[in-house]
């Protein structure tokens, strides 16, 4: 069978496994697609790639879509995105010599203890950060604000800086960052080099939170609907396969020996396991879905969450409704529900209301939804507050 080259950009990270595993175990074929991944030194590069039709899709930070689609920063074009491609993944880490500082003050907070850091910050005397974060339009950046604005009066300034994910442990070994906020391996990396210690899980912060989706440009996507089929079907297939428990050893495998990554499988493992190391001292840690690939509807394109994301970039209230078209909840349903995929019954949510996991409505009856909490207790629908 004749298969279509189809040209996606990545980023190489753990949450792009869903992309390699496509290609690597054969499900792209499958549907008669020849994936060809494209590595891209930034998110900057991988944006204006995309947008000007050098890439067919691409693995994307989650506000990217929206952003773009609004005309918000840099290059804009209209960018849809087909589904989630990872839940979490990300973590905060500190420079090793500012995470001493807290200890010799006794000040160190317990790893993952979000309201508790910003108090240890200021209780040493700490009272400006540079933060790394991998792009302007991220969750990680989102994240970071939200912690910083909810998490007790402005008394911690911050300025943000823009680090490409594999240059993040250079940057802080540099002393040109102090902290940064980035997708694994790269806080892992970090950890290695002992140059900088882990102090949160991006999940500390919102517990469900999309962090990367499989984007293309929306007329792409309705000039090629059978490869946008094809292309959907094959990544969930391979998302599932990575969220099955007696896959994730032979997933740690193939990533470390696919070139896509170029990374030791010890600096993989711990995403894919949840057990990540705060420091080069410490045992590793066990982190209840650090990263999500597909369980808990986690491929599903909430327009909600793309609702919260277009108010924590500053859209106008007039934005809302076009920034959620752009998750394309209607492809998901046409596209993945044929093959037996269970459905949600709605198409958005209340972002935050769930503290346990909880059975809702399903096409097939079977859907659970993890927690997806705030730090804060928050709950947010259409993006507003409740």
């Amino acid at each position: 069978m004749m298969k279509t080259v189809l040209n996606c950009g990545y980023v190489p990270l753990v949450d792009c496994a869903p992309l390699i595993i496509a290609q690597e175990l054969g499900f792209a074929a499958e549907e008669g697609i020849d994936l060809n991944l494209v590595q891209q030194p930034s998110w900057s590069a991988l944006r204006d790639m995309l947008a000007l039709g050098h890439l067919d899709a691409a693995q994307m930070l989650s506000p990217m879509p929206v952003a773009m689609s609004l005309g918000l920063g840099g290059l804009s074009a209209e960018i849809d995105a087909l589904m989630v491609l990872s839940v979490n993944g990300t973590v905060f880490g500190l420079s090793t010599p500012l995470a001493q500082k807290l200890r010799a003050a006794d000040h160190a907070p317990a790893f993952g203890q979000a309201a508790q850091l910003h108090k240890s910050l200021n209780a040493a005397g700490i009272n400006h950060l540079r933060i790394g974060v991998p792009f302007h339009f991220s969750m990680h950046r989102l994240l970071l604000e939200y912690w910083l604005a909810e998490s007790g009066p402005p008394d911690l300034s911050v300025d943000i800086v823009a680090v490409p994910p594999p240059r993040m442990s250079d940057a802080i070994s540099r002393n040109e960052i102090d902290a940064f906020w980035v997708g694994e391996p790269w806080g892992s990396v970090a950890v290695s080099r002992e140059v900088a210690e882990l102090v949160l899980p991006g999940n500390a912060i919102w517990a469900f939170a999309p962090e990367k989706v499989l984007a293309a440009r929306h007329q792409w996507i309705e000039d090629h609907p059978t490869r946008v089929r094809g292309l959907m079907r094959a990544v969930h297939q391979a998302a599932r396969w990575l969220d099955t428990p007696k896959n994730k050893s032979l997933a740690v495998e193939i990533l470390a020996r696919s070139e896509h990554l170029n990374l030791a499988r010890d600096l993989i493992d711990p995403a894919i396991s949840g057990q990540l190391s705060p420091n080069a001292e410490d045992l590793p840690t066990q982190i209840d879905r650090f990263l999500v690939f597909n369980k808990h509807a986690a491929n599903f394109p909430w327009r909600s969450q793309a609702a919260w994301i277009a108010r924590r970039i500053g859209a106008a209230a007039d934005d809302i409704a076009k920034a959620k078209a752009c998750f394309r909840t209607d492809l998901y349903r046409d596209n993945l529900g044929p093959v037996g995929v269970d459905l949600p019954g709605a198409s958005e949510k209340i972002e935050g209301a769930m503290r346990h996991s909880t059975a809702v409505s399903s096409t097939r009856g079977h859907m659970i939804l993890a927690p997806d909490a705030f730090f804060d207790g928050k709950t947010y629908e259409n993006g507003t507050e409740k």
